[in-house]
C-alpha cells in the first residue's frame, strides 16, 4: 500500500495537467525520461535527471555564469582570497544567505557539505577526493573562521583556479545542515532522506519526488538569488520520445527533452513550437587495447583510422542534427578547447598509410552498446572501414556487460561516449591523456596505453595558476593526443530539444548540471 499511495499522486498530477489546452501559467511542465533519477542527494545524484535539477535546488560557493560558463561567479559566497599557505582558500559568505527552511547559511553548512561527500564516499566524491581528502582526514582541511568566513584547505599539488573549479561542481553543493541532520538515519548523514528531499538554497526546492515517475519542484522565495519567476516545475517521466514529442506539439508540456531527429523534422512548421539544438559535453570516439594484439599497438593503424572515420557522413547524413564533427578531448565551449579538425575520410589515404607500415588485412572487432546512436555509428564505422580494406566485426551488447569488459581488457576495439564530470579541462585530460597504472577509472588505462610524460603534463596543468599558460598546456596536450593516440574521436552531441514558443529565459549549457528555471517566463 506504501508504494501506491505515491504513484497515484504522480497520476493525479499528470492527469490534472494534461486536462488543460495549454499547460498552467505558474508552472513549467517538462516531458523528458526520468528512469535514470537514483537520488537527489548531491553526495550521490550524478544521473542525468538529477544533474539537471542540482543547479535549481541547491548552491555553490561559486558557479558558472549562466551566459559565458567559463567564468566562475561568486554564489552563497560574495569573494574569496588565498591563505597564507598558498594551499587553502578562505572564503566570505553572503550575510543574507538562507536556506528554504530559513536557517541562516553558517560556515558550519559548508564544512558538514563537503566532508559528508567524502564521508560517504558515493561515485561523485572523487571530484573532491582529489584535493588529497580522505574520510579521515577531509574535517582536518576545513575550519571556521567566524561567523562570516570559512577556510577550505587542500594537500595535492593544485592550483587555486583547479580547486575552485571543483568547488563549483554540483557534488559541492551546500546543504542546510540542521535540516539534514534532522532527518539522518543510522549514521547515513541524511542520504536516504535526500533521495526525494532537499535542504538548499536554490530558487527551488522540491515538494515531491516519485523516483520514475514525477518530480515536482516548487518556488523557494527567500533563495539568494531572488524568487523564481515560476511557482512550480514538474517534471513527468515520458520514456518514449515520440510521446515526448506528441505531449509538446498538443500544448500539454512547454519542454520536451532529449529528442531524436525524426522528432525534431516533424516538429518542424508546427504552430506554437521551437527547436534547439544544444552542445553537450559528451564525445563519441572510438579506442584501442593495444595490448589486444600487435597490430593494434601500431601508430600506423591509429593514424589510418582517423582517416576511415566517416565524421561529416555520419554527422550530416546519418544522424542529422544530433552531432558536430569534434576531433579533440576537450568538448567545445570548455576553457582551451580547439576545434581543429585536421582529418577528414579519406579511405585511399588510410590504405596508404596501412601499406607503408606493411599492415595487411586488417581485421579487429569493435564492441559497443546495441541502443542507439551507438550501433548506428558502429554499423556506418564498420561500412567506412571496409572501404579502406579493414574488416572491423560488431559486438553488441547491453552497455554494462560491454563496459565490464573494457574495464578489464577484453576487448580489441570500443565504441563509446565520454561526457564531462565537471566544468573543467582536467575533467577529460585526465582520462584520455593520464593513465597512474593503479585503476580502471581512466581510458588511457582501459586501453593499456602507458603514458608517464603525459602524465607529467596533466599534473601540470592543475597545478598551474595562470589562465593563459593553463589553457595553452591544454591545447598542447590536445594536440598530441590527436596527433599520435589510440583513440579516434569524432563526434560532439547535441540535445534536441522542443519549447513551446511563448516560453523565455530558459537556459540550457554544455554541461548537464547548466539547466537554469528561475528566469522562465511564459
Amino acid at each position: 500500500m506504501k508504494k501506491i499511495v505515491p504513484s497515484l499522486l504522480a497520476l493525479s498530477l499528470a492527469a490534472a495537467f494534461s486536462l488543460h489546452a495549454a499547460t498552467p501559467k505558474d508552472t513549467l511542465v517538462i516531458a523528458q525520461s526520468t528512469d535514470d533519477a537514483d537520488s537527489f542527494d548531491p553526495a550521490k545524484g550524478f544521473e542525468l535527471t538529477t544533474m539537471q535539477a542540482f543547479t535549481n535546488i541547491y548552491q555553490r560557493l561559486v558557479q558558472s555564469d549562466p551566459q559565458n560558463p567559463v567564468d566562475l561567479k561568486p554564489t552563497l559566497a560574495t569573494s574569496w582570497r588565498a591563505g597564507s599557505d598558498n594551499r587553502s582558500l578562505i572564503f566570505e559568505l553572503r550575510k543574507d544567505a538562507k536556506f528554504a527552511s530559513g536557517n541562516p547559511l553558517r560556515p558550519e553548512d559548508v564544512m558538514f557539505s563537503l566532508s559528508r561527500v567524502v564521508k560517504l564516499n558515493l561515485d561523485p566524491s572523487f571530484i573532491l577526493t582529489q584535493l588529497g581528502w580522505n574520510k579521515d582526514n577531509v574535517d582536518t582541511f576545513m575550519k571556521k573562521v567566524d561567523d562570516n568566513h570559512v577556510q577550505i584547505g587542500w594537500s595535492a599539488d593544485l592550483s587555486p583556479t583547479f580547486v575552485l573549479s571543483l568547488l563549483s561542481a554540483p557534488v559541492s553543493s551546500i546543504l542546510d545542515e540542521k535540516t539534514v541532520m534532522a532527518h539522518q538515519q543510522k549514521e547515513d548523514l541524511g542520504n536516504q532522506w535526500l533521495a526525494t528531499h532537499s535542504a538548499g538554497s536554490g530558487p527551488y526546492q522540491i515538494r515531491k519526488v516519485v523516483l520514475h515517475e514525477v518530480v515536482l519542484l516548487t518556488a523557494n522565495p527567500t533563495s539568494p538569488g531572488g524568487a523564481p519567476k515560476l511557482k512550480n516545475i514538474l517534471i513527468k517521466n515520458v520514456p518514449e520520445p515520440a510521446a515526448r514529442r506528441l505531449l509538446l506539439e498538443q500544448g500539454d508540456a512547454d519542454i520536451a527533452r532529449n529528442l531524436g531527429a525524426d522528432q525534431i523534422a516533424a516538429l518542424k512548421g508546427k504552430a506554437g513550437v521551437k527547436t534547439e539544438a544544444i552542445p553537450m559535453a559528451s564525445l563519441y570516439y572510438m579506442q584501442f587495447n593495444i595490448d589486444a594484439n600487435p597490430v593494434l599497438k601500431n601508430p600506423a593503424l591509429w593514424e589510418a583510422s582517423r582517416y576511415l572515420f566517416d565524421y561529416k557522413g555520419i554527422a550530416d547524413d546519418l544522424l542529422k542534427g544530433q552531432f558536430d564533427v569534434h576531433q579533440t578531448f576537450l568538448p567545445k565551449g570548455f576553457l582551451g578547447a580547439l576545434d581543429e579538425t585536421p582529418y577528414q575520410y579519406d579511405p585511399e589515404k588510410a590504405k596508404a598509410i596501412l601499406k607503408q607500415a606493411g599492415l595487411e588485412n586488417v581485421h579487429f572487432t569493435l564492441s559497443t552498446s546495441n541502443q542507439p546512436p551507438y550501433l548506428d555509428i558502429a554499423q556506418a564505422l564498420q561500412a567506412s572501414f571496409a572501404r579502406g580494406g579493414v574488416k572491423v566485426d560488431l559486438i553488441p551488447g547491453l552497455s554494462s556487460e560491454i563496459s565490464a569488459n573494457v574495464k578489464s581488457h577484453k576487448y580489441q576495439a570500443h565504441l563509446n561516449a565520454w561526457g564531462a564530470d565537471y566544468f573543467d579541462p582536467n575533467t577529460n585530460a585526465s582520462t584520455f591523456a593520464y593513465n597512474p597504472e593503479n585503476g580502471n577509472t581512466t581510458l588511457a588505462w582501459r586501453s593499456n596505453w602507458h603514458t608517464p610524460e603525459l602524465n607529467k603534463q596533466v599534473l601540470a596543468a592543475t597545478a598551474e595558476s595562470d589562465s593563459k599558460k593553463r589553457v595553452e598546456m591544454y591545447q598542447t596536450l590536445q594536440r598530441e593526443i590527436l596527433k599520435s593516440s589510440p583513440y579516434v574521436i569524432g563526434l560532439q552531441a547535441r540535445n534536441l530539444i522542443a519549447l513551446r514558443d511563448n516560453l523565455q529565459g530558459y537556459v540550457q549549457g554544455i554541461n548537464p548540471d547548466m539547466v537554469y528555471y528561475a528566469q522562465v517566463t511564459k
